[in-house]
């Protein structure tokens, strides 16, 4: 269940000032640990010791990944990669730099597979909080 409060657009000067528009209420942050121990409860075969172990793996593997320049793809959840962060442009391409014309990297998540938005949509249950 996805529970959402509304909040009114308080930015005057834009078109979508005074509107109201929902948001979601996020119950709790997991922690890995909290990941591993519900995974052991699900019956995975796995002891919670196990599921974090592998967890922590993971999440090492897809950082070495991303950082080598590859995106990463878990099936039915999302396909992790890196994105620049740009400043203003050059005005030609010499004049380019990486000190002066970009800002940073950022990481990116794009669902995927079972994940994707238009099933979300179809199984995700909405209520006001």
């Amino acid at each position: 269940m996805i529970r959402y409060i509304l909040k009114q657009n308080q930015s005057e000067g834009t078109s979508t000032f005074g509107k109201w528009y929902a948001y979601p209420v996020v119950e709790e942050t997991m922690t890995l640990a909290d990941l591993a121990k519900h995974m052991e409860e699900h019956n995975s075969g796995f002891s919670e010791a196990m599921c974090t172990g592998v967890i922590k793996a993971m999440v090492k593997c897809i950082k070495e990944q991303l950082l080598a320049g590859k995106n990463v793809k878990i099936d039915d959840l999302a396909i992790f990669s890196c994105g620049i962060k740009n400043r203003e442009g050059a005005i030609r391409e010499e004049d380019f730099t990486t000190t002066n014309n970009i800002a940073g990297v950022k990481f990116r998540a794009r669902a995927t597979g079972e994940l994707r938005n238009y099933n979300l949509n179809l199984e995700a249950t909405i209520r006001r909080a």
